[in-house]
């Protein structure tokens, strides 16, 4: 429900609050806990207890044993092959470390990785839209869209004059997206898809009558898929929004105002991919098609074929969904920070993640891991932002260092861990990612897409705000009557 009833609340301003604030708050929360789960607060997030993290690094010929991989012809590698493969992932640099991670992953058992993939870096809206958009300019089979938001703007409507002219080319085009996300949007723009010939699905209607025999307000469709001709896909935390029109303008000489603010881009990130990653992400599409009983089918369109693999990367693509017997995405951070011997840097948009994260934070803090987090100065959804900043006090006393994104609305969800793990997703740290939303991240293992994630993330460093433990502990009460009120209602976001 954020960014339509949630607006209601206060944005995070740096002044004195007032009691038509704190009533204003409060009857937002109040609000808030009806509309996102029926005034039933989500249960912890589910997942499965892995192994601890082996005490030295395994053979690469045990890893392998714990691996299932497709290559770029689609075609699964025996023992030898995968070994051949994790030797050229270690020969990238920071081999022990490449097994540790590996071998923590696959502690829940077989692990589906993909080889041959090139995964490129997307930073904010206008790189993310050129790419996306040629590569639809060039579809000559099929586009595969699905999308938490599709709000009537420019953006929206670039992409409507083009879905449509790739249809009226003979290409199939499929769109998904999310009934409750794209709650502003006019049905006239779908309407108009509709007629230039584009397959259309509404995930779980607010109306109950549009889908007979479901209705559940909470279950989210928060993923941001776009797959083209089953050769390139992209994803990420990007929706198709105005707010992504412009780049999010960091690192500025000044200070900035909050209209200019608003008025440049959110700080966003997504990935570009080529390699047999791209049909898991179909695969994911289809999926989502099918469960929703949308009009049609969608055709699966065979691995393209490739003497050579589009890239040297190791991926999986992690998908999590509310009917999952445990949040895939959750144990694979839950994991991978637990695993972690050098560094854990976090990009977060929402951070309320429960103790339990918060728990891992701090004890690989504790065993002198560099645990950093990203996080929003401000927010659209200022109540998570809250409730995220009531666990500042614990994690600063255990060493973990705190910044926030100054001069731009952060958005990204991604995360580097010892330089090696490498994520970019749509899911937050926060309950309604883990509990209630329909998900997918992309994780590539390795340590030259790890120093670009590294590098990335000291960029959006340099244009942060350190927190300090001594001026933490000094802010105003009003500040933490605000922070125990959003935390208290943290499991129903």
């Amino acid at each position: 429900m954020r960014g339509i009833a949630m607006r209601i609340f206060l944005r995070g301003r740096r002044t004195g609050p007032s009691l038509t604030m704190m009533l204003s708050m409060a009857l937002g929360l109040g609000l808030a806990a009806s509309f996102t789960a029926c005034t039933t607060p989500s249960p912890p997030p589910r997942v499965e207890r892995a192994a601890a993290p082996p005490l030295r690094s395994p053979s690469t010929a045990a890893v392998a044993r714990k691996v299932n991989v497709v290559d770029h012809r689609g075609e699964t590698l025996d023992q030898g092959e995968r070994e051949q493969m994790l030797r050229k992932v270690a020969a990238q640099g920071n081999a022990t470390l490449v097994q540790r991670q590996m071998a923590a992953m696959s502690g829940f058992g077989e692990l589906d990785l993909y080889s041959g993939n090139d995964a490129r870096l997307l930073i904010d809206g206008p790189q993310t839209f050129a790419a996306m958009f040629a590569a639809i300019r060039r579809a000559r089979q099929q586009i595969l869209l699905e999308s938490y938001i599709i709000e009537d703007a420019e953006v929206s409507r670039q992409l409507a004059e083009l879905l449509a002219q790739k249809r009226a080319q003979g290409v199939a085009v499929h769109l998904i997206y999310d009934a409750v996300g794209s709650f502003g949007t006019q049905e006239s723009y779908f309407d108009g898809l509709r007629q230039a010939g584009v397959a259309i699905c509404a995930f779980n209607p607010v109306n109950p009558l549009k889908r007979p025999g479901y209705f559940d307000i909470t279950n989210r469709d928060h993923r941001k898929i776009l797959v083209v001709d089953n050769e390139i896909g992209f994803t990420g935390g990007i929706n198709i929004s105005a707010v992504y029109s412009s780049g999010s303008s960091l690192g500025r000489k000044r200070k900035a105002s909050d209209e200019e603010i608003a008025r440049d881009g959110w700080r966003d990130t997504q990935l570009q991919l080529r390699g047999p990653a791209v049909t898991a992400l179909g695969e994911l599409v289809r999926e989502t098609w099918q469960q929703q009983g949308c009009e049609g089918r969608i055709a699966a369109l065979p691995q393209p074929a490739k003497g050579t693999p589009a890239g040297q990367q190791l991926m999986r693509i992690v998908p999590a969904a509310p009917s999952d017997a445990s949040n895939r995405i959750y144990a694979m951070l839950l994991t991978a920070i637990g695993a972690a011997q050098r560094s854990v840097y976090l990009t977060m948009a929402y951070f309320a993640p429960g103790n339990e994260m918060i728990d891992a934070l701090c004890a690989a803090a504790h065993r002198g891991v560099d645990v950093q987090l990203v996080l929003p100065s401000r927010s659209d959804f200022t109540p998570v932002l809250h409730a995220g900043r009531s666990h500042y006090e614990r994690l600063l006393e255990a060493g973990v260092k705190i910044h926030e994104l100054q001069d731009a609305v952060l958005h990204a969800k991604t995360a580097v861990i010892d330089g090696v793990v490498s994520t970019v997703g749509s899911s937050n740290l926060d309950w309604r990612s883990f509990t209630s939303n329909t998900e997918v991240n992309a994780v590539v293992i390795g340590d030259d897409f790890g120093q670009a994630m590294t590098q990335m993330f000291r960029r959006d460093l340099a244009a942060s705000q350190t927190i300090s433990g001594e001026a933490w502990r000094e802010r105003p009460a009003w500040q933490r009557f605000k922070e125990s009120l959003a935390r208290a209602f943290e499991r129903w976001w």
